[in-house]
């Protein structure tokens, strides 16, 4: 049969059908080659930024907000508008990094090998008792996220080209004398104001909606009623805790381990001493003249001399000479041999050696204090015990309950049950969970990632076994999937219908209040009219510029009028954080001198600094081709 079909592949219209399916091929090749997707997120200059480099940026920010402000930070994630600016803020970022890096080739900024090699080897975080330490810094690289050096150091190189350029704008700014001096009378300024707080809740008694206002902001406002996608699993889950429970321990486990064990609860002797050293002369063991000093020291010892007197006067270990030859608290083990022998023989505090040869001289050693050995009883340590074997024995349970957790889940992958009868654990439901802001154990990125994965959301069958921890292991299996969809206006049209109100209120606030600050400026008495509204003028006097005595919006507009003069009335509107609006007026401004403040020199250079290097950089933007596109939030980003 396989001569009949190579006898026919040989005929003229095979050929050309095998002609006209390899050159499909190499069109479909070549236009894989030649049509890739652009996924960049901005250009600088014709450098692209990628949306790798992006995602990256956005989660490390991400996770730095989350750590500094916990639960708040969960909240403000849950706001589209303030995530669109968030995701703007960190794209922002990258582009003045491309611009930076740019300047920095232009201006031909370079960082050496060796002086990169030099940095890595002096950082603390790569050392070991002083020591660079080669093992410890590919460990802590790699858990960075580096898994070759060179992309460490290639990271390295950029971030000290920055710093060079950023350091070289810093530290040439300085402020001048008059400067700090009139920054320190700002700061230190009082003002004598009024104010008057026009509430806005009484404008809403007479406000009327009509349907077509409450829907077309409905409809102006999809974003901000839109239910997230979210999913509902099934899940089993192994714990080590749990398994610890059904652990019985016995006392005669405990006693067994308590005495194989005893070095760890016991605390052994320990001596303080306090030398004098005469060191060799040249190195020299056999020197006769130390020995002779070393002789001279221990006689007037014996004649009734003090020890750390002498120790400060005559030891050549300068260091623990100051403070009166003390070495502190030595075990068994530290010093040599010879030393550690007359040591350990002097038992009485107060007791003196006799000379002591050691590699660097002759010592004479005092005992000023003793800790005898102390071994913690059974019965102290037994319920701490108890718990670590059971842990113990638990943790190998684990370890091969996991094992079949995860080759059972994936054999059946249709169901849990099969997974959940072999380990002996319940099926459990998660409440609905988000890409974010979930419980735990449903606040790990893989967990999620798993949550929301294309095995479980579409193909319907179980997910891998997911390690959440030492202690903790999941599989997980689709319950319900509810998709991003925009809530329906009954459910929503109450709380839309008091957006409007709170809005059409403080509008018209807003004219009540302009109304009369115009009368107010043009030295029309209106008491009369802040009775009406339900208000008055209340009086502050020597107001500071961040006084916690008042509101801030109202202090801020305080410090914005200009000085009074006799005749022009210094007042304006501002509205507070609650929605309600005031009228407030300086009536006089005390500028008299203060104590100086020794920070404030320092203070203005950083923020001088830093205002530097803001127009550098917008300097930068003048006349770069910046082009942006629409940034979504990352997939699987939390």
């Amino acid at each position: 049969m396989l001569e009949d079909i190579r006898e026919k592949s040989q005929g003229l219209t095979a050929k050309i059908i095998l002609g006209l399916i390899i050159l499909t091929f190499a069109v479909a090749g070549v236009g894989s080659y030649t049509n890739s997707v652009d996924t960049s997120v901005a250009t600088v200059n014709g450098e692209a930024i990628s949306q790798q480099a992006f995602n990256k940026a956005y989660q490390a920010q991400r996770g730095r907000m989350a750590q500094q402000f916990g639960e708040m930070f969960d909240t403000l994630s849950n706001d589209a508008n303030y995530m669109a600016n968030f995701r703007q803020g960190v794209l922002d970022n990258l582009i003045n990094e491309k611009l930076i890096d740019q300047n920095s080739e232009a201006l031909a900024i370079r960082v050496s090998d060796e002086r990169l090699k030099s940095t890595i080897r002096q950082m603390p975080e790569f050392q070991v008792d002083g020591a660079f330490d080669n093992n410890r810094y590919l460990a802590i690289i790699n858990q960075a996220g580096f898994f070759q050096s060179s992309d460490f150091r290639d990271y390295l190189r950029v971030e000290m080209t920055r710093r060079q350029l950023s350091q070289a704008l810093v530290a040439t700014e300085f402020n001048l004398p008059y400067q700090e001096k009139l920054q320190l009378a700002l700061q230190n300024q009082t003002r004598d104001i009024r104010f008057a707080t026009i509430s806005a809740e009484q404008f809403k008694a007479g406000i009327e909606l009509t349907d077509e206002e409450v829907n077309a902001y409905y409809l102006a406002n999809q974003a901000r009623f839109e239910n997230k996608e979210q999913v509902k699993v099934d899940f089993i889950s192994l714990n080590v805790a749990d398994i610890a429970k059904g652990i019985e321990i016995t006392d005669e486990d405990v006693s067994q381990y308590y005495q194989e064990n005893l070095a760890s609860f016991t605390d052994t002797e320990q001596r303080r001493i306090s030398h004098i050293l005469i060191e060799f002369a040249d190195g020299n063991e056999d020197d006769e003249t130390s020995k002779t000093q070393a002789e001279a020291i221990l006689t007037r010892l014996e004649q009734g001399e003090d020890f750390a007197a002498l120790a400060k006067e005559l030891s050549n270990d300068t260091f623990s000479g100051e403070n009166g030859g003390d070495l502190e608290w030595l075990e068994p083990g530290v010093m040599e041999t010879s030393f550690d022998e007359a040591a350990l023989a002097l038992s009485t505090i107060g007791d003196t050696s006799a000379l002591v040869k050691t590699s660097f001289g002759y010592h004479v050693l005092k005992l000023t204090d003793y800790k005898a050995e102390v071994v913690q009883p059974l019965a102290d340590v037994k319920a701490e015990l108890t718990l670590q074997l059971s842990n113990d024995q638990a943790q190998e349970q684990f370890f091969a309950l996991q094992q079949e957790m995860a080759r059972i889940s994936f054999e059946f992958p249709d169901s849990l049950e099969d997974a959940a009868n072999e380990v002996n654990v319940e099926i459990q439901t998660s409440p609905w969970l988000l890409r974010n802001g979930n419980a735990a154990p449903f606040d790990q990125a893989k967990v999620l990632e798993a949550a929301f994965s294309e095995m479980v959301l579409q193909d319907n069958m179980n997910s891998d076994l997911i390690e959440v921890n030492d202690d903790v292991a999941l599989v997980l299996r689709l319950n319900t999937f509810q998709e991003a969809n925009v809530k329906p206006l009954a459910e929503v049209e109450n709380q839309i219908k008091d957006i409007l109100v709170n809005q059409k209120a403080t509008e018209q606030a807003q004219k009540t209040v302009d109304s009369l600050l115009a009368e107010f400026n043009a030295g029309t008495d209106i008491t009369s009219k802040l009775t009406e509204l339900n208000s008055s003028f209340t009086t502050k006097a020597k107001v500071a510029r961040y006084s916690p005595e008042i509101d801030q919006s109202i202090s801020r507009a305080a410090f914005v009028l200009p000085h009074p003069v006799d005749g022009v009335v210094s007042a304006s509107s501002v509205a507070l954080s609650n929605g309600d609006l005031a009228l407030v007026e300086v009536t006089s401004v005390d500028v008299s001198d203060a104590a100086a403040n020794p920070n404030l020199a320092e203070q203005q250079t950083s923020q001088l600094a830093q205002s530097a290097y803001k127009s550098f950089v917008d300097s930068l933007k003048v006349g770069a081709k910046i082009t942006r596109k629409a940034v979504a939030e990352p997939v699987n980003v939390y």
